[in-house]
């Protein structure tokens, strides 16, 4: 394994130079869709920066322990890599550093396995200071069972500088030592910042703020729902992970109330565990939020496999009974059409802005009611009760007539039995 700190080959898209090749491998084991893993690995590798220039599948009850596929694919591997001019050779499965260091002599070449590659891709985009400590916790997370296997200094991972070890400790025990020290110290730091996250949730609840957190598979289109709705900003790419950094901003209802939406991370199949609990704090402003919207590709071959990953990891992180709202995004390049949608989901373009109307509409229903907004004649002797609907709520419009008051105003939910006699109708 080369000394580049997970800052691998694939970084030479910024420096200009051509694309870096990729020869992409997997062990078909039947328990996962082989096809769709390595189409997603091609989309992962394009997201770092390269290109795939040839794959190679072994079918096994099991990946070898020597070097995951196996000496006779390794033999038509090593061909390939000279053939094609491979840069990088990327399994489509967690490798131990016995078997990386197996296959870098067998072929000669760097090797990195499916979690390697989503952590090079996770540490150029996050750009906030929560967002680069999570990256790094998860990366010496992965280190740490690894180093006996590596046979390289750890100063090439971030160094160990100025430690000192006792008589007859070794490079390897200080490794694993100052890894432990490490993670320790960067888990303190997240705690800090997830409690500070979690009291300014419980100060939203507490003031009455209404939240809506959107899910969803990566590159379905969250970030760019998000800015149409409400001018965010947040970058917008055609690649897996494009952001990782949660974004919150406030929207009206068409029913007047406001609701805090927040963007989260995008999710991949199989992500591993050590990543999933890197970013769950992040990932719990889902399990926070009076409703989830989740967002799917309604062009996507794999919308149903992208909805049950989402779908297991809001069950995992504790949503089971939060409201949710299916939007079926993509609607501009999709053959889907509204008769066709499956029941309660809403068919937008976030692109093109199309359906986001009824998308808010669908979001004001899904909420708990804590207002409502109505249409109210009050009689002149009853004009305290406006007081304390434009204290408690809001009111959008006023007018005196002959017959009193007529009003459009957003009535506070413990307000609302007294409205009710004035209700001239809802809006």
């Amino acid at each position: 394994m080369t000394d580049n700190n997970f800052d691998n080959i694939f970084r030479r898209e910024a420096s200009g130079e051509k694309l870096p090749k990729a020869l992409i491998a997997a062990v078909d084991t039947g328990d996962y869709d082989v096809e769709r893993s390595l189409f997603e690995l091609k989309e992962l590798i394009k997201t770092a920066g390269g290109e795939t220039v040839c794959e190679v599948v072994q079918k096994r009850q099991s990946p070898d322990a020597a070097t995951a596929i196996g000496p006779g694919r390794l033999e038509e591997m090593k061909s390939l890599v000279e053939d094609f001019e491979v840069d990088v050779v990327v399994f489509d499965l967690e490798l131990t550093a016995t078997q990386i260091r197996n296959i870098e002599k067998a072929l000669n070449v760097e090797t990195i396995d499916r979690t390697m590659l989503i952590l090079d891709i996770f540490a150029q985009r996050a750009t906030t200071r929560e967002g680069k400590l999570q990256v790094e916790t998860a990366k010496y997370k992965y280190l740490l069972p690894r180093l006996s296997g590596m046979g390289r200094e750890l100063s090439r991972t971030g160094g160990v500088v100025g430690m000192r070890g006792g008589p007859g400790e070794t490079k390897l025990e200080l490794d694993r030592r100052y890894i432990r020290s490490r993670i320790s110290a960067l888990e303190s730091e997240l705690k800090e910042i997830a409690l500070r996250r979690k009291l300014l949730r419980d100060r939203r609840k507490k003031d009455g703020v209404l939240s809506a957190a959107i899910v969803g598979y990566t590159n379905v289109g969250k970030s760019t729902l998000m800015n149409a709705l409400t001018e965010a900003g947040v970058l917008v790419e055609n690649k897996l992970f494009a952001t990782l950094e949660t974004t919150s901003r406030s929207i009206i209802l068409p029913d007047g109330r406001s609701v805090l939406l927040t963007d989260t991370v995008g999710l991949i199949s199989r992500l591993p565990h050590h990543l999933v609990e890197a970013f769950r704090s992040t990932l719990e402003e889902a399990a926070n939020a009076d409703v989830i919207i989740h967002v799917c590709d309604s062009a996507s071959d794999d919308i149903a496999e992208q909805t049950r990953v989402t779908k297991q990891l809001l069950s995992e992180l504790g949503c089971d009974g939060i409201p949710v709202v299916t939007v079926l995004n993509k609607a501009d390049i999709s053959n889907l059409s509204d008769e066709l949608l499956p029941k309660g989901a809403v068919l937008i373009s976030a692109k093109e802005g199309r359906g986001l109307d009824v998308l808010l509409s669908e979001i004001a229903k899904a909420l708990p009611e804590t207002a409502r907004r109505m249409k109210l004649l009050v009689p002149f002797s009853e004009a305290g009760l406006l007081s304390k609907i434009r204290a408690e709520g809001n009111i959008f419009s006023e007018e005196y007539t002959a017959d009193g008051i007529a009003v459009d105003a957003l009535v506070d939910v413990k307000l609302i039995r007294s409205a009710e006699k004035y209700r001239v109708r809802d809006v």
